[in-house]
């Protein structure tokens, strides 16, 4: 990837305009969001920091959430092309990538338990021990900034520039009947 994406790691609320983009990228509305950790150079949000619990109660562990359609099928072809499992035979032969590893996965429940407690639920995309979901680790780069979580930056490095074709939802044209906050959407 040769494309510089912004730094900003700080959530923003999500206003009308993001909510409708968040819905037409997911084709469903987005449950539990609490705010944009990141937004696609395109301008569009890309990833979504969701509550730990949605809104009827039930627990959500995915705080990092990728909506972009685009970034998302490419993360897809590498996971199908056997990089998770690469990436987790590296965690058992590489002590301080998997030290690395494991400080992402602390990153990632301290990110989470500062918005609200998930007792004895596991980080997300098999951190510490194994790569699970690709999505989940680039979500966590994306919102984090680079060298938070290594995979996640590694994996966000192989991915094609995503965004280059435009906006995958143009603002504006997404479904304006979302309210601004996807707390009082249907799950």
């Amino acid at each position: 990837m040769t494309g510089e994406f912004p730094v900003e790691t700080t959530p923003t609320a999500p206003d009308a305009a993001d909510t409708a983009v968040v819905r037409a990228q997911l084709d469903r509305p987005p449950r539990g969001l609490r705010a944009v950790a990141h937004r696609c150079p395109c301008g569009n949000p890309d990833v979504v920091e969701t509550a730990p619990r949605l809104p009827d109660g039930t627990p959500f562990p995915t705080t990092y959430y990728l909506t972009c359609p685009r970034a998302a099928s490419a993360i897809g072809t590498l996971e199908a092309n056997g990089v998770m499992k690469e990436m987790t035979a590296r965690l058992a032969e590489d002590p301080e990538l998997a030290a690395a590893y494991r400080a992402a996965h602390e990153d990632y429940i301290a990110r989470r338990d500062a918005i609200g407690v998930l007792p004895g639920f596991p980080s997300a995309g098999g951190m510490p021990d194994r790569v699970k979901c690709l999505h989940v680790l680039v979500a966590h780069s994306l919102a984090a900034g680079p060298g938070v979580n290594p995979l996640g930056d590694e994996a966000l490095a192989m991915l094609p520039e995503w965004w280059r074709k435009g906006p995958c939802v143009p603002r504006g044209a997404a479904d304006s009947s979302s309210t601004g906050s996807g707390e009082d959407l249907p799950a």
